[in-house]
């Protein structure tokens, strides 16, 4: 399906960037928000203050239909994912759950009461496989990993409340795959042939999953393939 009006947060980066692309391409009226923005279209996930001004700018233009967090870290302050217990560092990991969880948290906040309340719409924020409890078989990345598993949990929350006053509404973690953007560049060595994704075939195919959900994942966290990924 199309999205009438959709909100895009981290619409500079790379994946965001392709979402605002795909999404205008296919008829939607993009709200494309960054924090390199200088206009009214600024926002900072780390600034409560500009997610509620975004907000109250969207609402004036009538309830959009998808609002899609399209923002994360890995590397924090030029810092490598930690590898070990020894590099854990108290300010390095509040600042890594302020951008992966504190956020997208607090846009849920302010955007979620925005959306239409009947109809199908839909709220998604970037997660991460390795953000799965169950599936933590390697360890390391301590920070990353840790503030992946609390968005997870966020939106499950969030997805609860939300459906009381919104029952139609889809609220969801995205996992993209391993996106050839700056995130993930220094620690693509690893990575098997044809498991790099271009920024666009990521969010071609998040899209793709997204449109073919119902209320009933609401809560959930989901790969680019579709598949469910387990707490």
């Amino acid at each position: 399906m199309s999205w009438r009006r959709a909100v895009v947060i981290g619409a500079s980066g790379g994946i965001g960037n392709a979402l605002a692309g795909i999404l205008e391409n296919g008829g939607s009226e993009v709200l494309p928000f960054s924090r390199s923005s200088r206009d009214a279209q600024r926002i900072d996930i780390e600034d409560e203050a500009s997610i509620a001004a975004a907000a109250a700018r969207v609402a004036e233009g009538g309830p959009p239909d998808l609002v899609f967090v399209a923002t994360g870290a890995l590397t924090i302050g030029g810092s490598p994912p930690e590898k070990t217990w020894r590099s854990l560092d108290a300010d390095l990991l509040a600042r890594s759950y302020a951008i992966n969880a504190i956020g997208p948290a607090l846009v849920a906040k302010h955007f979620l009461p925005v959306l239409p309340r009947q109809g199908r719409c839909a709220f998604a924020a970037l997660g991460a496989r390795v953000g799965s409890i169950g599936d933590n078989r390697l360890g390391g990345w301590y920070g990353y990993r840790a503030s992946k598993a609390a968005l997870a949990m966020l939106v499950r929350t969030l997805a609860i409340e939300l459906a009381r006053s919104r029952p139609e509404a889809v609220c969801v973690a995205l996992h993209p795959g391993t996106v050839d953007t700056g995130l993930s560049r220094p620690f693509q060595g690893n990575v098997a042939e044809g498991s790099l994704f271009t920024p666009r075939q990521s969010a071609e195919r998040m899209l793709r999953v997204l449109e073919g959900l119902s209320p009933a994942d609401s809560g959930g966290h989901f790969a680019w393939d579709g598949s469910r990924i387990a707490p």
